[in-house]
């Protein structure tokens, strides 16, 4: 072990090769033929999270060969106080026993820290079972989503760490398949699946939560940069096929749960519906309002960084079904 994570500490190392021992076996066995892809972007998923794995290695070891050294050099101090008892001056050893105790909880909550980032990865990892995946997608299903969102959810509680989510809804498309029958109903999934899956970045979680909604978790992005995404697969959707989408945006508020926060995004989509659909809606944790703006508008393909106004307030009226949407 101190061969492969020299200066980790054994639980953190053993765990720390147990996702990577996962991640490796997952790709060394046999894998079922499937759209080239979904194979890069899980590759490029794989990748993202052992980057992320060896950061948090690497931060512990340095802090815990700084904590080491600060260790050796008290221990000669107490060795060379305890060759000369009466000469010493036992007030300064005190003073550096206490300056040492700090740095010591300090790295007692970087364990703990690296502790939760571990598992967090492993969870994305975990991603990548068949039963986490959505059959006709590919895409994460339901159970991959609720437990990242739990997951995001803890290290909100605990570190401040901030997210968003975006639910995307298609648009009449009870109708669409009527018309054009199941079998294209399934394409037009499969497609906006994979815009979306092409769209968001290494980080993001897509997922395909039931029937014909999409939700998407974007880690470390305020409420303005997920309206910026959404404006954006709004765009994409509405100009690459014959769909369009509502989508509704929610950022994280202290002492939300998994089903208070989905709410909150869910009622911006059904306002987004009820606002006449193709459009989006975010929610501010008071009301949601519209996110189109002259400057979303004017450049659909860029972020601009800045946060959406409140324009008007939503239409009284509310989207009780999905039946036709």
């Amino acid at each position: 072990m101190e061969l492969l994570l020299p200066g980790l500490p054994i639980p953190v190392a053993l765990a720390t090769v147990a996702v990577i021992g996962y991640l490796v076996g997952r790709f060394q066995r046999p894998r079922h033929p499937g759209p080239s892809d979904a194979t890069r972007r899980e590759l490029k998923r794989a990748q993202a999270i052992v980057t992320d794995l060896e950061k948090i290695a690497q931060r512990i070891r340095r802090e815990l060969a700084m904590h080491h050294a600060n260790l050796a050099s008290f221990k000669r101090r107490v060795g060379e106080f305890s060759k000369s008892p009466e000469g010493a001056d036992w007030q300064l050893l005190c003073d550096e026993a206490e300056r040492l105790l700090k740095p010591t909880q300090d790295l007692a909550m970087q364990l703990a820290h690296a502790y939760d980032g571990i598992r967090q990865q492993s969870s994305r990892l975990m991603t990548f079972s068949g039963q986490r995946c959505d059959p006709l997608t590919g895409l994460c299903n339901r159970q991959a989503l609720d437990e990242t969102l739990e997951n995001y959810l803890t290290m909100h509680r605990r570190y401040g760490m901030l997210f968003s989510v975006a639910i995307f809804d298609l648009d009449h498309f009870k109708a669409f398949n009527e018309t054009h029958g199941h079998l294209h109903g399934d394409r037009a999934l499969k497609q906006v699946a994979s815009l979306l899956d092409q769209h968001a970045r290494d980080t993001d979680v897509v997922t395909r939560s039931g029937g014909e909604e999409f939700i998407v978790v974007l880690p470390g992005t305020e409420l303005a940069g997920a309206t910026m995404f959404a404006e954006r697969m709004r765009y994409t959707v509405a100009r690459t096929s014959n769909l369009t989408v509502s989508a509704g945006v929610a950022m994280v508020a202290e002492g939300d749960d998994a089903k208070v926060f989905l709410t909150r995004a869910d009622s911006a989509m059904y306002a987004a519906k009820a606002a006449g659909r193709n459009t989006v809606y975010c929610h501010n944790g008071e009301d949601a309002f519209p996110a189109k703006s002259q400057d979303l508008m004017a450049e659909p393909t860029a972020p601009t960084g800045r946060k959406p106004t409140a324009q008007s307030a939503v239409a009284e009226s509310v989207v009780e079904k999905k039946s036709d949407s």
